[in-house]
């Protein structure tokens, strides 16, 4: 029950951080050319943008988790029943970012989930 719990943890703040930093990293101007004053531009926009900092905490809380149920669970189940967070990002990017999704994303998304499902059999 608490690998599962923190399966469903980890699954969650890996999209919600995808996501977040999508948002905070499309407020933030390209950066064209190298120069020092410029980076200092973006660093501050970088630091002063709460989804980019939202995103890279919810990156924290997933890598955390993720190092904790390794404690418990071996890699082989973990790392396949995670990756259903490609899953939650795309239905988040598709929700929240109103991006739009073509059929052949949505149906890599969909065998993502199918092979998921056959891995976590008994």
């Amino acid at each position: 029950m608490k690998t599962t719990l923190m399966i469903a943890i980890i699954v969650l703040c890996t999209a919600a951080s995808d996501i977040l930093i999508a948002r905070g990293a499309r407020h933030v101007k390209r950066l064209s050319v190298f120069k020092l004053s410029e980076i200092a531009v973006i660093a501050r926009r970088i630091l002063s943008n709460v989804s980019l900092l939202s995103g890279v905490l919810m990156a924290a809380v997933s890598f955390f988790a993720f190092l904790i149920v390794l404690s418990w669970a071996d890699l082989s189940l973990v790392l396949p029943a995670t990756s259903v967070n490609y899953a939650i990002a795309t239905l988040g990017s598709r929700v929240i970012l109103k991006e739009r999704i073509n059929r052949l994303r949505w149906t890599g998304t969909f065998f993502v989930c199918a092979g998921v499902a056959l891995i976590s059999l008994p």
